[in-house]
């Protein structure tokens, strides 16, 4: 069908697609925003790995690139106020062999994480001034550009707060805090610039919203990249919980879990494809005077199991363990009814539930602590497979 036959009609048509260019450009234009839009929302979420360079030398041939986004490095000391390399020969010699990694995946990302639990009591001191905050901004930047690496994460525990027995904390830290990330910020600007590479800023955070009085995570985020929760660890006094359940368990009180850390961090103003939820690849073990249900009960005695691919194929329904799961919760457990133990931990289940949760709540990925503690790789398979 021809649909001017006539010149009579061409003052028509001209004035047809005098109308409809508008209409035609709209769309042209939809459909490149669509598509910008889809990459950035079909982008897979981020997979952050905890890399233990305290324990000494990296076997990096163990580490799958492919299936991580980044790698923080822990840790990085800080002494007379400057990000602190301890031990620095080995410590180089890491971060040439992860940065080797990029030949497997060229999108990865390698940080340095700077402080950790025995590694904060001199955070408060480091940023307690303008000029203070200057001198730690630039060696932790100075670090990653001496090695050709892409970031800083901070893993203050924590500020304003006690954290391990004999840190310093202050009040003051709620703003220095922020401050901090601000001055690290506008270094890691000028390395841009002169590299031509982004460079990222990250932080740790305590899984738990109590974290949230003693600082200002609305104005402390406009400088970061990804807001890491720690949501695991959370303990309850001398209660035997979850460590890192996924929603409150009906079996005990409790505040904290996943959800609520989620739900309080974004009400503090941290956009939420900026929060990354942490996850435990190790266990929690309790042990109660009478066994009962185990939790919800009295501690007498916790440790730390390392790591979940021991507690796979050693503890899961052996050696006196009995598997249970929190339906609730979504959180996994064990017994033991001759010992009185109660052992917390993630399994593939609970990772799925968690990889699910991230995907749907669209929140910027998960991160894990940490690589060794699983070296059969049966949690990061299951993150492999969850958030494709």
């Amino acid at each position: 069908m021809r649909l001017f036959p006539t010149q009579k009609s061409l003052g028509t048509a001209l004035l047809l697609v005098f109308l409809l260019a508008p209409l035609l450009f709209l769309n042209g234009c939809s459909s490149d925003k669509d598509g910008e839009g889809d990459a950035d929302s079909t982008k897979r979420p981020v997979v952050i790995g905890y890399v233990g360079g305290f324990h000494g030398l990296l076997n990096t041939s163990n580490i799958d690139a492919k299936m991580l986004t980044h790698i923080n490095y822990a840790f990085v000391d800080i002494k007379n106020g400057k990000a602190f390399l301890t031990n620095e020969k080995t410590d180089t010699t890491n971060f040439r062999q992860l940065n080797l990694l990029k030949g497997d995946n060229p999108d990865l990302k390698i940080m340095i994480s700077i402080g950790g639990w025995a590694w904060s009591e001199n955070f408060s001191d480091a940023v307690l001034t303008d000029s203070a905050r200057k001198v730690f901004a630039k060696s932790s930047v100075d670090i990653i550009k001496k090695y050709n690496l892409d970031g800083v994460d901070i893993d203050w525990e924590y500020p304003g707060l006690p954290g391990e027995e004999g840190n310093v904390f202050r009040p003051e830290d709620k703003q220095n805090y922020t401050e901090m990330f601000h001055a690290i910020r506008n270094e890691l600007d000028l390395l841009e610039k002169e590299t031509g590479k982004k460079k990222l800023l990250t932080t740790a955070v305590a899984g738990w919203v109590e974290f949230l009085k003693a600082t200002e995570m609305d104005k402390a985020q406009r400088y970061l990249d990804y807001v890491n929760l720690m949501t695991y660890d959370l303990f309850q006094g001398d209660t035997a919980v979850h460590h890192a359940s996924l929603y409150p368990s009906n079996i005990y009180k409790t505040a904290k879990s996943v959800d609520n850390a989620v739900k309080g961090f974004h009400a503090a103003g941290v956009p939420m494809e900026k929060l990354v939820v942490g996850l435990p690849f190790y266990g929690r073990m309790f042990t109660v005077a009478k066994l009962d249900k185990g939790l919800g009960q009295k501690q007498i005695k916790q440790q730390y199991v390392d790591g979940y691919s021991y507690i796979k194929d050693s503890l899961v329904n052996k050696k006196g363990f009995k598997e249970y799961r929190d339906t609730v919760a979504k959180a996994p457990y064990l017994l033991n009814a001759e010992t009185g133990d109660v052992l917390s931990y993630d399994d593939e289940e609970s990772v799925r539930e968690k990889c699910k949760y991230v995907l749907t709540n669209k929140l910027g990925g998960v991160m894990f602590w940490e690589y060794d503690s699983d070296p059969k790789k049966y949690l990061l398979n299951e993150i492999d497979k969850s958030l494709k």
